[in-house]
């Protein structure tokens, strides 16, 4: 363990603030797989929405909070179709169940920007549903058609001036058949949806009242720490089970395969006892293996045959016959999620049931890992999912899950199974590096008549979805090349497949993290040699009514491209789109001799179709430029003697206060199907970035994280 940072020396270096939370012994939940339940008195027209007597509206929802918003949000899209009070409103967390997972993905999981782009058929007709039934209800009552009926504030109306509220129509509206497709408003009858609201989750977390996986206690519950292989293949040889029982409060050492489980009274006597173990480990698979080594196979798979992705036209011969020339390389490394929360889990495995808390991006994953662990029916696990302290992918991860479960099931007691720090970085599941080789053709007119893109990279799916993965091609690896915002006649995409043993799983804009870089970074240097500006250069190339040059000549009105700069500054743009939305950046920075960059000004303009929540929209963009310009000037992960060498902050510096510029948000306004908004706010800043750096000192940065050397002058 690392010990020669402490506390202190971690705020100061990175100015973060972590509000302390209080430790919980429960959290209310409830389970709602089946909505319309017998003999209650609440109407129940689906799992999302119940409405009681004292016209209380409940909001259930499956998706994790990971303080982007989601749960206001859903409540707005509800209460909206519904016409309910907004003030009679709450929000409370479901179990893992059916009606919770994900109409296409057919699972319980929040990640993709999917809670809305994936639900916004589903969850407005939840509401609009409950709406029509209450109209029925109140027509009947009246003895008149329910197309007379209109409806406002938990209220039914009649035309000649009566009303009955949502409370006094749950019992008759609960024995009528729910309708299969409700009426939905048009986007201009919104009055909820758009609007600015006070976020439900705010309130607890400024109180420190909210309970996050790490503070979760449950009586008799026992805390333990695993002990894995530092070294990737590397498998255990000896430990000192003696040593680390006489560690005060320690109750059991436990062997998992290759791993060994410590379990005590709290977490730190598991932490003390873990280390009196003196694990002993074999060299492991790769003992050769550091960073170099790592950077060294990924370039030498450029220039290996790889699967084709994607060819249109004939691009290797509209390169060769091309006026104008352009080939390049860029290298982007292999990135933690870095979250402030380490994992966790807590389970408690007992005769004919098993529950879990834990603060998860997987339900149905999580559930399935327990069945199959304890042999339980399905309905008879039950998943609890607290809020989390981030997560960015990672948390859909079982490790901690199978751990929890199994000791629990050993040891006949809630178990919580936590991770240090170090763990984090030591035994993550990285962002993959990527190495890139891009070459270009254009014609005398500036334009580009063909394209060629290898990547070498390694592949998430072929650990986390195999059945996704065709012929060696990882369609995430490719992901913002083969459907580049522009159009392009001749396109050839070609993928690598870098089997390393780094393992490597979800990150925020999946591929598009890394490819998006490449493409707009080359796309600046496409416009230099054309001698073209660069967001005339990019429209060009885009198609003309299109929601891409929609969102980048937004950005470039807001922003007054063209326009004169502030002395010593300069500026770059990247457009991207992922996740059904479209996004924009402009980067202002000044450079000084000693090659230290300043961003002074981001500008992000977003297309996410309707803008359900514009406040958590402009919090999740800000948070996507900060984020970017951390992995953009410092994030990098470091290997050494075949495992991982960066062990904790200290050596994996995040972005600190007084590097964070000013930051504006531009929403474009339309009422198209809501599309993602935390993925697609974070590819095209560290590519806007680099173009402004270039823009002011005329040196192209091809590798992140920037490295400053390249930039002092001599």
């Amino acid at each position: 363990m690392k010990t020669d940072m402490t506390r202190r020396s971690f705020l100061k270096k990175t100015s973060l603030v972590i509000a302390a939370t209080a430790v919980g012994e429960s959290t209310e939940f409830a389970n709602l797989s089946h909505a319309r339940q017998e003999n209650s008195p609440h109407f129940k027209p689906h799992a999302f929405v119940e409405i009681a007597p004292d016209a209380t509206i409940t909001i259930w929802v499956g998706q994790t909070n990971l303080g982007q918003g989601t749960h206001t949000g859903l409540a707005m899209v509800i209460t909206d179709e519904l016409d309910g009070a907004w003030d009679k409103v709450e929000v409370k967390m479901a179990l893992a169940a059916e009606p919770f997972k994900d109409p296409l993905w057919h699972a319980q999981v929040t990640g993709g920007s999917s809670s809305f782009r994936n639900r916004w058929d589903l969850i407005r007709s939840a509401g609009a549903a409950a709406r029509q039934m209450l109209c029925e209800a109140a027509a009947s009552t009246w003895k008149i058609s329910p197309a007379l009926c209109t409806t406002k504030e938990s209220r039914v109306l009649n035309p000649n001036g009566e009303s009955l509220g949502y409370g006094e129509l749950v019992s008759l509206a609960a024995k009528l058949p729910v309708p299969e497709k409700p009426s939905l408003k048009k986007g201009e009858q919104y009055t909820i949806i758009g609007t600015s609201r006070p976020r439900f989750d705010i309130p607890d977390k400024v109180q420190g009242k909210a309970v996050y996986g790490m503070d979760f206690s449950l009586p008799n519950m026992c805390v333990a720490m695993i002990a894995r292989a530092p070294r990737y293949g590397a498998t255990l040889e000896s430990y000192d089970a003696d040593a680390a029982g006489k560690i005060n409060g320690v109750i059991k050492v436990m062997p998992l395969g290759n791993r060994i489980a410590v379990c005590a009274e709290n977490t730190y006597a598991a932490l003390q006892g873990r280390e009196a173990l003196r694990t002993q480990w074999s060299v492991g698979s790769h003992p050769e293996l550091n960073t170099a080594w790592i950077e060294a196979q990924l370039t030498k798979n450029l220039d290996v045959p790889g699967v084709e992705a994607k060819n249109s036209g004939d691009a290797a011969r509209a390169i060769s016959e091309a006026d104008q020339g352009l080939s390049q390389t860029y290298q982007l490394p292999y990135l933690s999620h870095a979250q402030v929360e380490p994992l966790n889990c807590t389970a408690h495995v007992e005769r004919g049931r098993c529950r879990i808390w834990i603060p998860t991006q997987g339900q149905t994953h999580t559930q399935k890992t327990a069945v199959h662990l304890t042999g339980l029916p399905e309905e008879k696990v039950e998943v609890m999912t607290l809020p989390a302290g981030g997560g960015f992918g990672l948390r859909g991860e079982q490790d901690e899950v199978i751990d929890a479960v199994l000791l629990s099931k050993a040891l006949h007691r809630p178990v919580k199974v936590v991770c240090s720090r170090e763990d984090e970085f030591i035994h993550g599941c990285f962002r993959p590096a990527n190495h890139s080789r891009v070459e270009a053709g254009l014609n005398k007119q500036g334009q580009i008549i063909g394209w060629k893109h290898k990547v070498s990279a390694p592949s998430v799916m072929s650990r986390l979805m195999p059945h996704a993965v065709k012929n060696g091609l990882d369609p995430d690896a490719v992901n913002g090349l083969v459907d580049m915002v522009y159009t392009l006649d001749n396109h050839a995409v070609e993928y690598v497949m870098a089997k390393l043993p780094v393992p490597v799983g979800w990150w925020r804009s999946v591929g598009y993290s890394t490819n998006t870089f490449v493409v707009e970074s080359f796309m600046d240097e496409l416009a230099q040699a054309a001698g073209k500006d660069p967001v005339a250069f990019r429209l060009e190339h885009m198609e003309k009514a299109g929601r891409a040059a929609g969102v980048l000549t937004l950005l470039a009105n807001k922003t007054g491209w063209g326009q004169p700069v502030p002395q010593g500054r300069a500026r770059g743009v990247a457009v991207a789109h992922c996740f059904e939305s479209f996004a924009a950046h402009m980067a202002e920075v000044s450079v000084d001799k000693q090659g230290k960059v300043t961003v002074h000004k981001v500008v992000c303009a977003l297309d996410c179709g309707t803008a359900i929540f514009p406040d958590a929209i402009r919090i999740q963009a800000e948070a996507g430029v900060i984020m970017a310009l951390s992995t953009a000037f410092h994030e990098k992960m470091h290997f050494d003697q075949g495992g991982v060498a960066t062990s904790n902050y200290s050596d994996y510096p995040l972005l600190s206060m007084s590097e964070v510029p000013e930051i504006e948000v531009h929403i474009a306004h339309n009422y198209l199907k809501a599309g993602g908004v935390g993925e697609p706010v974070f590819p095209s800043v560290a590519p806007a970035v680099a173009n402004a750096i270039f823009s002011a000192t005329g040196v192209r940065l091809r590798e992140l994280p920037f490295r400053r050397e390249q930039l002092v002058k001599s």
